[in-house]
């Protein structure tokens, strides 16, 4: 019996919290279970992710590496991740986030979430920025294949990095069954959980500088000046710094900073929003906007990077250094029924296009070109 090829993904770089990249790398091997029965497959994983990994196909193994912190994975998966590679007889290897061995038995597959290390390094700090830069111009340098999320990360990579077209994969990310429009008593549960009022505001990402909040803080002020009870729920893990913006004492009672809110929590915490706000200054993806269309909020959003590609008509899109317009977007909502109602069923058709299985159907293709499958 011919032996079947061996695929291997690293898993380790998803942290304890997952979120953005690391709940892709998680969505992605699940569809991947789900639509490939041609390949075996070896996830290597830190042990904190095991329970994210349970009820893999019979294809699937998870290779356990251990509790290693973020320094001991670079170095394991640049010498021990290459030697099991070899061990095992992998045919190709996915690298899902940014990095991959620069030494390699077999074929290397990297996704590239995004290149905001070179386009906006002022949101990381230096020792970051760096070793992301060189790090990712490496890997893409050596991968057979590289994928990226939208094609305005692939416009991105080729002014950046300037990798051969054929190399760079679109594959788009998905939106998890579970994201859909919450009941009220579901909404009611949860905001009593947080604290948070009815008929709020939503923000949904790691807590840093850079994240563009000083222009939505500055809107929140204008609605609050202008009359309006309105109020500012944070989500969102801590990143390398705080974001300074949300301590603004004129504000105090009207932002309501939740911290890290689970997956099994998001889709109440965003049915519950009058509108999403989403004004990033750069985006490989924005999986929130299609998470938040996808429970039916109207979404408000920014008119650059790969955000009016991924939501289209079915969102506000405005300037995101322009607080007048964010304060103008987002009021249009509040006070227009009609047209919140109609971006409600236009998001939700819209987040309908995008599925995990999709990805996984388009990443497998991939693999199938690197491994010269017809």
């Amino acid at each position: 019996m011919q032996q079947r090829p061996l695929i291997a993904i690293d898993a380790t770089a998803v942290p304890p919290r997952p979120a953005g990249a690391g709940r892709y790398t998680l969505s992605l091997i699940h569809a991947l279970s789900r639509v490939d029965r041609q390949h075996d497959y070896v996830v290597y994983a830190r042990s904190h992710s095991l329970p994210e990994l349970q009820g893999l196909a019979p294809a699937f193994t998870v290779a356990d590496v251990g509790a290693l912190s973020r320094g001991k994975r670079y170095v394991w998966e640049q010498t021990g991740l290459p030697m099991d590679l070899r061990r095992r007889g992998a045919r190709l290897l996915h690298s899902p986030h940014h990095t991959t061995p620069l030494l390699c038995p077999c074929p290397r597959v990297v996704t590239v979430h995004d290149v905001t290390f070179f386009l906006l390094p002022q949101r990381y700090p230096a020792s970051r920025r760096y070793f992301f830069q060189v790090a990712t111009r490496l890997s893409v340098l050596r991968a057979a294949a590289v994928i990226v999320p939208s094609h305005s990360a692939a416009s991105d990579l080729d002014a950046t990095l300037h990798p051969p077209a054929a190399k760079v994969h679109v594959t788009y990310e998905g939106v998890d069954a579970a994201f859909q429009p919450a009941d009220e008593a579901t909404v009611a549960a949860l905001r009593e959980r947080y604290g948070l009022p009815p008929g709020y505001l939503l923000s949904l990402g790691t807590l840093e500088p850079g994240k563009n909040r000083a222009v939505l803080v500055e809107a929140l002020r204008r609605l609050a000046a202008a009359g309006r009870d309105v109020h500012l729920a944070v989500a969102g893990q801590s990143g390398w710094g705080d974001d300074p913006s949300l301590s603004d004492a004129t504000l105090t009672g009207r932002v309501h900073r939740l911290g890290y809110v689970p997956q099994a929590d998001l889709p109440a915490l965003y049915s519950g929003a009058s509108v999403f706000v989403f004004p990033s200054l750069h985006e490989g993806f924005g999986l929130p906007v299609l998470e938040a269309m996808a429970c039916g909020t109207p979404v408000v959003t920014s008119d650059r990077s790969s955000l009016p590609e991924v939501a289209d008509d079915a969102a506000l899109l405005v300037d995101p250094t322009d607080a007048a317009a964010l304060t103008t977007a987002v009021a249009s909502l509040l006070d227009d029924g009609v047209r919140s109602s109609r971006l409600r069923e236009s998001g939700i058709e819209r987040a309908k296009g995008f599925s995990w299985d999709a990805c996984a159907t388009a990443t497998l293709q991939v693999y199938r070109r690197v491994l010269n499958e017809t």
